[in-house]
This record gives C-alpha cells, sequence and structure tokens, in this order.
C-alpha cells in the first residue's frame, strides 16, 4: 500500500549532490557559502543533506526553523535571513550565530539580549543597493556603522545586499561594486574591518560563473539553485545540477469529459480572480486531491508533458488529461517537480505528508 496522497517526496542525496556542486564553484572564488533551508521549513532531512556538503553556515528566514536545526545536532553556525523583530530578540541571539540587520534599535536591543545571554552576536548590516526590499540606504551606511560599533556585545561582521526578490534586480558588477564602496566608506567612518561581503542569494550565481564577480564579494546565501537546481534569473536548468530533488504526488478523484469553457454567466472565481479559459472543445478532465492551500498551482509542472495544469480551486487541482501518455483513471497517482513558491507552500502545509526517499 502507497503513502497517503497528496505528498511530497524529498530526495536529500540529490540535494547534497547539488549542494556540493554550487558549493564548490563559490569556493573557487574564495567565497563563503550559507546554504538557506527556509523553503523546506527547514526539514531535518533537507539540513542533513545541505551540511553533508560542508557549507559554511546553514541559513534560515524562521527562529522556530533554526530552533529545529539546533535540535537535529548539526554542528554549523546558523544565520537568520530576515531581519530581527525587536522582540524576538532574545530568541534571535539564543539560536543564531549571526543576523542580517538594518536598523539601529533592532541592534540596540540584540545588544542587550546578547548581554543578558551571555553571549555574543554576529551581525551583517544590510545596504540595499537597488532591489528596494530590505536594507539601509548606501548613504547612510557609515552613520548607523559608526553607532553600532559602540554595542559592546555585538560583532559588526560586514555588509550584506539582497537582490532579484521584491524588485526583481539582476545582480551585476555596477551593484556589487556599490556594495564595496559602501564598505570602503564604513572602514574610514568606524575603522572596523568588515570582512564579510555577503553579495547575495543564488541569482548571484550566474556573474559569478561569468567570472565577472569583484573577488571583494566573500560570502553567498543559496537556497533555490541549490534545493531545486534552478538558475533562479529564468529557471533553467543550473549546470551541474539536478532538478529532480522533490516530487509532489496527488490522487485522481474524478475523471470526466467536459467542455473547455463553463456554461453560463461567469464572475469572480473564489479567490477574487476573474479566470479566463481556452475552447478546446471536449476534453478529458481530471481532479487531484491538492488545491491552493497547499501549493501554487500554477508552479508546478506535470512529469508527464501530455497533461495540463488548467488552475484550481482551495482543495482540488485540475487537469486536462486528454493528450497524457498514459491512460488516467480515478485513484492514479500524479506526479508534478514543484518550482520554488509551489515547494514553499507544499512544505508549510500541514495537509501535505513528506516522505525522504535515500539513493
Amino acid at each position: 500500500m502507497s503513502s497517503r496522497t497528496p505528498r511530497l517526496e524529498i530526495f536529500p542525496d540529490r540535494i547534497t549532490e547539488n549542494a556540493r556542486s554550487v558549493i564548490g564553484l563559490c569556493r573557487s572564488h574564495g567565497a563563503q557559502v550559507a546554504c538557506v533551508t527556509k523553503v523546506t521549513a527547514a526539514h531535518p532531512a533537507v539540513a542533513e543533506a545541505l551540511a553533508a556538503a560542508d557549507p559554511d553556515q546553514l541559513a534560515d528566514s524562521r527562529v522556530s526553523n533554526l530552533q529545529r536545526i539546533a535540535e537535529q545536532g548539526i554542528q554549523l553556525p546558523r544565520l537568520l535571513l530576515r531581519l530581527p523583530t525587536p522582540s524576538e530578540a532574545l530568541e534571535v541571539v539564543r539560536t543564531a550565530d549571526l543576523s542580517l540587520n538594518s536598523g539601529l534599535a533592532t541592534l540596540q536591543r540584540l545588544n542587550e539580549a546578547a548581554g543578558f545571554a551571555g553571549v555574543r552576536h554576529g551581525v551583517v548590516v544590510m545596504v540595499d543597493v537597488g532591489d528596494l526590499r530590505e536594507g539601509i540606504w548606501p548613504e547612510r551606511a557609515a552613520s548607523l556603522l559608526q553607532v553600532a560599533a559602540r554595542l559592546e556585545n555585538l560583532d559588526l561582521l560586514g555588509l550584506g545586499c539582497n537582490l532579484a526578490c521584491y524588485g526583481g534586480v539582476i545582480p551585476s558588477v555596477e551593484n556589487m561594486q556599490k556594495l564595496i564602496e559602501v564598505r570602503e566608506a564604513c572602514r574610514k567612518a568606524t575603522g572596523l574591518e568588515l570582512n564579510l561581503l555577503s553579495g547575495g542569494n543564488s541569482a548571484n550565481l550566474p556573474l559569478l560563473a561569468s567570472g565577472k564577480m569583484p573577488k571583494e564579494i566573500n560570502h553567498f546565501r543559496i537556497g533555490e539553485a541549490i534545493v531545486l537546481g534552478r538558475n533562479v534569473i529564468d529557471r533553467s536548468p543550473w549546470p551541474g545540477t539536478r532538478q529532480d530533488t522533490f516530487v509532489l504526488k496527488a490522487e485522481v478523484v474524478e475523471l470526466e469529459i467536459k467542455p473547455s469553457v463553463p456554461i453560463g454567466e461567469t464572475g469572480q472565481d473564489a479567490f477574487g480572480g476573474t479566470p479566463t479559459f481556452v475552447d478546446r472543445g471536449l476534453r478529458k478532465r481530471a481532479i487531484l486531491n491538492i488545491g491552493r492551500q497547499d501549493v501554487v498551482v500554477d508552479g508546478i509542472e506535470p512529469l508527464d508533458p501530455g497533461i495540463l495544469v488548467l488552475g484550481g480551486s482551495s482543495d482540488h487541482l485540475i487537469l486536462d488529461v486528454e493528450e497524457a501518455a498514459e491512460p488516467v483513471k480515478v485513484g492514479d497517482e500524479l506526479a508534478f517537480y514543484p518550482g520554488y513558491g509551489a515547494l514553499l507552500a507544499l512544505s508549510t502545509s500541514p495537509y501535505v505528508q513528506k516522505i525522504v526517499i535515500r539513493g
């Protein structure tokens, strides 16, 4: 009897293989790598798979996920990616060895918490070089560092930036050089070394592979390129990696021949959208036992290229299976490769079973 559906099958050995390939590229540049666990909610098998590739840190955006990694006994420094809230300062310094920050008020709270906990906490100050997500504006960085340098329980390790997330700005020689220039201004203002320059995420790999990444950029925070084997600029396969690291399985609960276009006057769907339809005539349609509560339905790719994802409601996935390579029947399990957003949702959904498959 197979495992229940829907389920997410995880292949940790393939993830380790990807991690070694990507880490090798970064190390050839002389850079450290923080492997990011957040898209899988720090699933223990994924954290172990990444740790097996010997990165410099494991990173996540949630304190609770870092706590889970610590409880596994993985002996690697833990990096908190999301800017800490002042209210969680004590949890942060007790759980994370270092964190990304951009505001003085939070740094002051972290300093107080570190003193109370009797620990030192590492800080990477984020600089906004154009993507307009987190980070202090470049012209204000030196003044922030001057004040932060007086916080006795914090180690100001360096500066970082984030790109290709909110604004979709692609890493370039120009914006990497901007981070380097800000570091020089901060060095002059504070006398601190600020040795670590964290250039960003998986989006930095194409620039790195081209040989154009400035040598001063010596740290990367890599998630998707490892766990999914994708170039995040265009989602093409990243050289030297596998893309079959995760597979979603869901079960057919209905199979009917139906029109391609709804009959009657239409309005908004259950999520407030106004759907559009392509008239393909009568088609064989399958409904599966997973929906938008559990997955980004337009972020999954059927393993059978003849199957089309039409859409979904909160609990159902609707497919066109007219041209499926093998006949589909009720009770069949169909398989999909998840993209980043889909994997994020699948990992956090309590309704999706997670199964680890070795080898």
